[in-house]
């Protein structure tokens, strides 16, 4: 890989570490079903009307929006809002990896190598770890959300392999037409819809960078680098990178945020990152050895973004 792709590699990592950053600002002034609403809207409009329609049928386009948008993005930032820390979010969002795995063997009975279960394994004492350790920065149900939001990711990657899709940024900006609508109307039972209006009319200029930086910045070029970049190195070369998502949330989160991030915070950030490392290098391997070229994307991969 040349130098540069490797900088654009760590440029992505790092946009989409300072994610978490970005959406716990936003959710100063916008409920997080609110926020994750608008997130969508911009992440459709106005390509949606540059860029051709999904290869896919109808239905995946659907089941992706409503799997990703609402259960994944609906619960992560329902989690920040209810307490989960932004530095530690971006590490337990990563457990999808893990758990795209364990749903790929039961959902399409592909059986997972011995290095996949250690890495599931090991991920999980990690997260563990977390779970005992992380009271005072996150609360319990910040913490349950962000692992339902990982579980709902997993569930996406599967939706994203069933859908046969040849053209991943259609897929990802005409499914962004589908959260919008169920997000607003689950806003309106939590929060009112008085609140949902005066949210949206009296968006303040931080909320409203907020949503430029999570649809533009990190979804719209964010996503296309990284494509553009599989694309021309495969998944095997480009996808160690987004181990590094984590270690730019948690910088990003104790330098901007003043979150502190202790030994043991550190200790479980690297149990679950040795855990990834041994999941995404033997796909990755076995990817490359059932399809060596480099210029195709290949069907699925455990990704590790926000």
């Amino acid at each position: 890989m040349k130098a540069s792709h490797r900088l654009l590699a760590l440029l992505v990592a790092a946009i989409w570490g300072v994610n978490f950053v970005a959406i716990e600002l936003g959710l100063r002034d916008l409920p997080p079903l609110v926020l994750t609403a608008l997130r969508f809207v911009a992440a459709a409009v106005p390509l949606v009307f540059l860029v051709p329609r999904p290869s896919a049928r109808l239905r995946y386009v659907v089941a992706y929006g409503l799997v990703l948008g609402v259960l994944k993005f609906g619960a992560l930032f329902t989690a920040l809002a209810a307490g989960m820390s932004a530095g530690l979010a971006s590490l337990v969002l990563q457990a999808q990896a893990l758990m795209s795995v364990l749903l790929a063997a039961a959902v399409l009975g592909e059986r997972p190598a011995r290095a996949q279960v250690a890495g599931v394994l090991v991920g999980s004492v990690g997260i563990g770890l977390l779970a005992i350790h992380s009271s005072g920065h996150a609360s319990v149900i910040g913490f349950v959300l962000t692992l339902f939001a990982a579980a709902s990711w997993a569930l996406a990657n599967l939706v994203m392999r069933a859908s046969d899709e040849t053209r991943p940024l259609s897929l990802l900006v005409w499914s962004s037409l589908v959260p919008p609508l169920p997000l607003l109307g689950l806003a309106g039972v939590v929060d009112g819809g008085q609140a949902v209006l005066d949210a949206i009319t009296g968006l303040s200029w931080r909320g409203l960078l907020a949503v430029a930086y999570v649809a533009y910045v990190s979804t719209l070029v964010g996503f296309g680098i990284w494509n553009r970049l599989i694309a021309q190195y495969s998944v095997a070369r480009v996808a160690p990178f987004s181990l590094l998502v984590p270690v730019f949330g948690l910088s990003a989160a104790w330098l901007l945020l003043d979150e502190p991030v202790g030994p043991t915070e550190l200790a479980a950030a690297a149990t679950v990152l040795a855990g990834l490392a041994l999941v995404v290098r033997r796909s990755t391997a076995d990817r490359n050895a059932t399809d060596p070229s480099e210029g195709r994307e290949p069907e699925y991969a455990p990704a590790a973004t926000a």
